[in-house]
């Protein structure tokens, strides 16, 4: 069984859909950011960084117990150990998946945290700073959509690539912020992902 240390944020619910498209048996741990458990010291001793999601796998290689913290680290580690990778083994299918699983993880989720801090939860109205991000964001946004023009998924066939950048889509694709008309290959790629039973599991209540 593993352990899943969650709380309802984009990297929160990457974890917890990457668990659920595995199969694997997993309970979560609810680590409440707003009750500031992330600095709990036991916790403290899985992450130093305080942050979430952390996973403890009692079964990791060589039937070790494993922890891993970094969502791009989980989505990785958890692609690779289900029965129906999500993470491929060909040597080139791997290039084709990392370059994307990291682009989620560095660049898509930090410019979406970005974004939403300065739209939604910055107790000062920066003007420059919304205007900066906005256009950030759109310009990744018709970066993705291109890259999406000729493939279902972003790095062909479904994979840890998908689930990496799903959750910040989830979160500000919707009209109220940067919304999916003007990213046709995105809205499709966003619906397909969507209508996993995997996706509506992971985004139900905990």
């Amino acid at each position: 069984m593993i352990d899943l240390y969650f709380w309802d944020t984009d990297n929160g619910y990457k974890a917890r859909h990457m668990m659920e498209e595995s199969g694997l048996e997993y309970k979560i741990i609810p680590v409440n950011l707003l009750e500031r458990e992330q600095f709990d010291p036991k916790y403290l001793k899985i992450n130093p960084h305080h942050k979430i999601p952390v996973i403890v796998d009692p079964d990791g290689p060589n039937g070790q117990q494993a922890i891993l913290f970094e969502s791009g680290a989980i989505l990785k580690y958890i692609g690779s150990k289900m029965d129906n990778r999500l993470y491929p083994d060909d040597p080139m299918q791997q290039i084709e998946v990392d370059k994307w699983l990291f682009y989620g993880s560095a660049q898509f989720t930090t410019i979406s945290q970005q974004y939403g801090f300065f739209m939604i939860r910055s107790p000062e109205d920066i003007p420059e700073a919304k205007d900066h991000y906005d256009r950030v964001m759109r310009d990744m946004y018709r970066s993705v959509d291109g890259a999406l023009s000729d493939r279902e998924y972003i790095a062909g066939e479904f994979s840890v690539a998908d689930i990496s950048m799903y959750s910040d889509t989830h979160i500000f694709g919707n009209d109220k912020w940067i919304g999916l008309s003007d990213y046709p290959n995105i809205k499709r790629w966003y619906n397909s992902i969507s209508g996993r039973p995997a996706v509506k599991r992971a985004w139900g209540p905990f």
